[in-house]
């Protein structure tokens, strides 16, 4: 037997304390590294967070150049549904009759965006003729516009009234000369929103743009060249 006074139970009790000690140590370690987790936490959620405001941000903003893409685009498409439509009756080439239905079928849609997105901002919607009919638009500082000003590749009356007079092969050359001109009129307009836009779904819709109507003029160009 030993008592608490001998020398033994000193050692033991000391030895107890220690060990309570490390305990307490370790325990306030855990403690330490569960609050450095939290704050990793907290840091990447800000992160995260910070992500989505700039994302949303992009959707939402809405400057001048992106109501000018839009409105001037407008017209600019249904010129060349309408240019498209004309290939039927007119010529048997079905490299043009192909290149013209895919054109309306992509073009057609894309009209409906810019009308849902400038009427989401409470924007006129143009009309389909690029001449007075588009007098009527919110602008939003687009001046000129009314006039037909700065939308490239657009054809005339008077040219479009000349290509609905042709048939067979004079209709495939002259169809394919215009609407490279067009087409690389859209490009131009697109290139600007790019540069100049801040809307993600227009600008979205320019690149698509770009790369659809770039693809088709190679295609043009080198059926003019078979001819």
């Amino acid at each position: 037997m030993w008592s608490l006074r001998s020398p033994r139970a000193k050692f033991v009790l000391s030895a107890a304390a220690v060990s309570g000690v490390l305990v307490l140590a370790g325990c306030s370690d855990n403690s330490g590294g569960g609050h450095d987790m939290s704050q990793m936490s907290n840091n990447t959620s800000g992160t995260t967070s910070s992500s989505s405001t700039t994302a949303a941000a992009e959707t939402t903003a809405f400057n001048n150049a992106d109501v000018m893409f839009l409105q001037m685009m407008y017209p600019h498409h249904a010129q060349a549904v309408e240019m498209a439509n004309m290939a039927l009756g007119r010529t048997t080439n079905p490299q043009v009759l192909d290149l013209a239905k895919n054109i309306a079928a992509a073009q057609g849609p894309e009209m409906d965006q810019m009308t849902a997105l400038l009427a989401q901002r409470g924007m006129a919607v143009p009309s389909t003729d690029a001449g007075s009919g588009m007098s009527g638009m919110n602008h939003g500082g687009t001046s000129g516009m009314a006039d037909g000003g700065g939308m490239s590749g657009m054809m005339t009356p008077e040219q479009m009234s000349d290509l609905a007079g042709k048939s067979g092969a004079d209709f495939d050359t002259a169809w394919l000369n215009m609407m490279i001109a067009h087409h690389t009129g859209a490009i131009e307009m697109a290139q600007t929103e790019l540069a100049d836009g801040e809307n993600a779904d227009a600008k979205q819709m320019a690149t698509a743009i770009v790369g659809a109507q770039q693809a088709e003029i190679t295609t043009m160009t080198a059926l003019l060249q078979q001819n």
